[in-house]
């Protein structure tokens, strides 16, 4: 893939020169072997402004990183899964402050831990039921598997609801998730988890088909994502990204991609996890982020009310991320403070406060593979930056392309 830079960068607010820096920045990771590839992909007023990749699909064996290669986005499939929910919450078939268990029964009854002394829990009654709202907020309970607290990430591993691709159909997964106490009282803090994932059962039971049949009928193949799903058939494999894993040194890189692997989701999953499963391309995901954008439609097809995106896009906590107690949730891509979480996002409240060169309003999200996207409503711009190295910690990659991308921003 070339270089793409708009024919006239200053038309669109941007200095040549200084979007270079980003091609600077993207070969100084590839060439000391930090990343396996990288792509970013800038767009203002729907315009490209620069498009670059750098490294290979394989390390080995090779192989140019292009529009159409296929990634696995891991937790950047959950803005696409909190659109599908409020596709259905449009169509009037709940509101956001009603319980789960009306459309899941066996998420009735929440309890929350108290303590795990030497393997016995000690658990009370939540003193409310689990909402919509706060499944979407991540506000609900629930957590992952490489949580400490309480020891309950442990048991998350033991219970296999970790939603990885061949657990079990959704309806199973979450059935063993209701039988597990919650992290904390629902509505009380915001902690990221499997909360996207039982709303990928809540589209089932709602729509009447599989996750992946109703992403595909009325998200996928409405904006033309071709490439975009929970597996890929066998003549797509050869455009597949390999998955690497940083080692102690950093400079090192392990692949992932092996048979037997639990992240090995590309043929035969049977686990469609809404969190965190999806595969895709650059060229597709722009055109979802660009949805996004444009507040619910694309290339004429409108997926969203204009208003109902507004609505997402707003902080719904009733303090920012570090008031609900995550004083540094993504350290590595933008700080708690100054961050709100609405309805599938994070939400920019204040930049200072957030240690981070960016705008006000600007939501975004990104994977355990080191990706993000977002979308600056304030400067109309579209951001995505793709590569394959988990986890995503090992570099402030998030935060250094904020930068880059907006230091290049001149008008």
């Amino acid at each position: 893939m070339k270089t793409i830079v708009a024919e006239n960068p200053a038309s669109l607010g941007f200095s040549q020169e200084r979007l270079e820096r980003i091609s600077v920045w993207m070969d100084r990771y590839v060439n000391a072997g930090k990343l396996p590839c990288a792509l970013t992909l800038i767009c203002r007023h729907g315009e490209v402004v620069f498009a670059r990749s750098v490294g290979q699909r394989h390390l080995d064996s090779g192989g140019s990183i292009e529009m159409d290669s296929i990634f696995r986005i891991f937790s950047m499939s959950k803005p696409l899964t909190s659109v599908a929910v409020m596709m259905l919450y449009e169509e009037g078939n709940f509101q956001l402050d009603d319980p789960i268990s009306r459309f899941i029964p066996c998420l009735a009854d929440p309890r929350v831990m108290v303590s795990n002394v030497d393997g016995q829990l000690q658990t009370r009654p939540a003193s409310g039921p689990i909402t919509i709202k706060q499944l979407l907020t991540h506000t609900a309970g629930f957590t992952y598997g490489w949580n400490e607290e309480f020891s309950l990430g442990e048991i998350y591993q033991q219970a296999a609801v970790d939603f990885w691709p061949n657990s079990g159909v959704l309806a199973d997964v979450v059935e063993r998730v209701s039988e597990l106490p919650l992290l904390f009282e629902p509505g009380s803090r915001f902690g990221y988890g499997i909360s996207t994932d039982i709303l990928g059962r809540f589209i089932e039971v709602i729509s009447g088909q599989s996750l992946a049949a109703f992403m595909q009928q009325r998200v996928f193949e409405p904006l033309g994502m071709t490439d975009t799903g929970f597996s890929i058939t066998p003549d797509k494999l050869d455009r597949l990204t390999t998955l690497y894993e940083a080692t102690g040194d950093s400079s090192t890189l392990v692949p992932v991609d092996t048979p037997g692997s639990t992240l090995f989701a590309a043929e035969n999953v049977t686990t469609f996890s809404g969190g965190g499963g999806l595969l895709s391309t650059p060229a597709d995901y722009l055109r979802f982020a660009e949805m996004l954008r444009c507040r619910g439609e694309f290339n004429g097809v409108r997926l969203l009310g204009s208003r109902t995106v507004d609505f997402m896009t707003q902080n719904h906590l009733p303090g920012d991320l570090a008031q609900m107690g995550d004083i540094d949730f993504d350290g590595w891509s933008i700080a708690g403070e100054g961050v709100g979480f609405g309805l599938g996002f994070s939400v920019v409240l204040d930049s200072v406060r957030a240690r981070t060169l960016c705008s006000v309003g600007e939501f975004s999200w990104g994977g355990i593979a080191s990706t993000v996207f977002w979308v600056d409503p304030m400067e109309d711009i579209t951001a995505m930056f793709l590569t394959q190295l988990t986890p995503s910690s090992t570099y402030t990659l998030r935060r250094e392309l904020r930068v880059l991308v907006y230091q290049a921003l001149v008008d």
